[in-house]
């Protein structure tokens, strides 16, 4: 047997502001919001969570891996240092494009001194690292 990747945990000081950010640059949508945390997944996933959903969720993630579920958890301290784990997008348009719709949508370049490459760092609202991949694009 093995395990599936289901959801990615992010600290952060204001988890709506930040998920609103990754709902708009991914396309998922909260599909949980409490005092502790948010947690935001794809469109096509159900809101909350009763036990019919949760059984649903299971069965789903024995079969092909589903994109995970992203939880956004208040912390009171500050980032202060490079991420070591971050996230990649990979657009389906053009990467230029991307970065520039990201860009409207909060997001801020960043140098981590990565040098010449093919993707594009970038910083979320909460100066979160992310990579803008190349295109998806035939």
């Amino acid at each position: 047997m093995t395990s599936r990747f289901s959801e990615l945990v992010l600290d952060c000081h204001d988890p709506k502001l930040v998920a609103g950010f990754w709902c708009a640059a991914l396309g998922y949508k909260i599909i949980e919001e409490s005092d502790e945390v948010v947690e935001i997944g794809p469109e096509d996933m159900p809101d909350g969570w009763t036990p019919e959903l949760i059984a649903k969720w299971k069965e789903r993630m024995r079969g092909a891996p589903p994109a995970p579920t992203i939880v956004f958890a208040p912390v009171p301290e500050s980032k202060t240092v490079k991420n070591r784990v971050h996230i990649d997008v990979s657009p389906l348009g053009s990467q230029e494009e991307e970065v520039e719709r990201l860009i409207q949508l909060g997001a801020t370049r960043a140098d981590v001194g990565q040098g010449d490459v093919r993707w594009v760092v970038m910083r979320d609202p909460e100066d979160n690292e992310f990579c803008v991949l190349r295109s998806l694009a035939p």
